[in-house]
């Protein structure tokens, strides 16, 4: 293996490592040579995921967490680091555009209800980068390195229609993870972000495809704001993953946010 790119020495944790992207981000930092602790609320497919791995000849386990509760957090830190190892990387892939809560672009703003604004902001924000890196980010910063990496969006730069919310609770990640890569630099411990473009999964693919199969009016225009003219496959977010986690590969980078989007951000008309 690269040793830019080798993992071996590392302990992962991937937060929402039941989700399709989670998953493969967990697979992926695996591969390099990673031992990985899945960790989410779905315990059937948080144990797949870490049985995949292991039968791939990795070494993963799965810990059943909550992420917006800190003491959850703080327990699955104890069992990942007795049955592991001390994490040195921590991927925040938590989070999405609960349909319940969703704030859309056609809802007047005055019309907004506060409780979907903050839900939306607790699920993105709270669970899904703060209270994670309150709690595994000093631990890493007490061993002197680390490398955490929130997953954004592209509507956290580019506010999109119906996801309005989920959009500023993405900006905030954003906005976040500059704050601790700044806070956490002299210790050791990187802070990155990575954004995906549109990758269908299981939240969104009602949105983008009918029934039959074709793409709705929605996709057709996401295809034609993206140069590459396609969805992105979730393997295709592993590489940029594994570059910001390699101490190797990327121990000068801390701060940025590391796009995968086929070029949307890129275009404008």
């Amino acid at each position: 293996m690269n040793s830019l790119f080798d993992l071996s020495q590392d302990v992962a944790v991937v937060i929402g490592g039941t989700g399709v992207l989670g998953g493969a981000l967990a697979e992926g930092l695996a591969a390099a040579g990673a031992r990985v602790a899945v960790l989410g609320r779905n315990a059937e497919r948080g144990e797949a995921r870490a049985q995949t791995i292991r039968e791939n000849g990795g070494q993963a386990l799965f810990v059943a967490t909550d992420a917006s509760d800190r003491q959850s957090l703080e327990a699955a830190l104890q069992k990942v680091s007795k049955d592991l190892g001390l994490p040195t990387v921590l991927v925040n892939a938590a989070g999405g555009n609960d349909p319940k809560v969703t704030v859309t672009a056609e809802t007047p703003v005055e019309r907004i209800q506060a409780s979907d604004w903050v839900a939306a902001f607790d699920l993105n924000l709270v669970g899904g980068a703060l209270l994670p890196s309150q709690v595994f980010g000093p631990a890493m910063c007490k061993a002197g390195r680390g490398s955490i990496i929130n997953i954004a969006s592209v509507s956290a730069h580019l506010p999109l229609s119906r996801v309005i919310a989920y959009s500023s609770a993405k900006a905030a990640v954003l906005n976040l993870t500059q704050f601790l890569a700044r806070e956490w630099a002299s210790s050791g411990v990187r802070v990155n972000s990575l954004t995906p473009g549109f990758f269908p999964a299981e939240q969104n693919r009602k949105l983008l495809f009918n029934d039959d199969g074709t793409p709705t009016p929605r996709t057709e225009a996401i295809w034609g704001h993206t140069p590459m003219k396609r969805f992105g496959h979730s393997e295709e977010l592993v590489g940029a993953c594994v570059f910001l986690a390699s101490h190797a590969a990327s121990s000068f980078v801390t701060g940025i946010d590391l796009r995968v989007d086929g070029g949307f951000l890129s275009q404008t008309i």
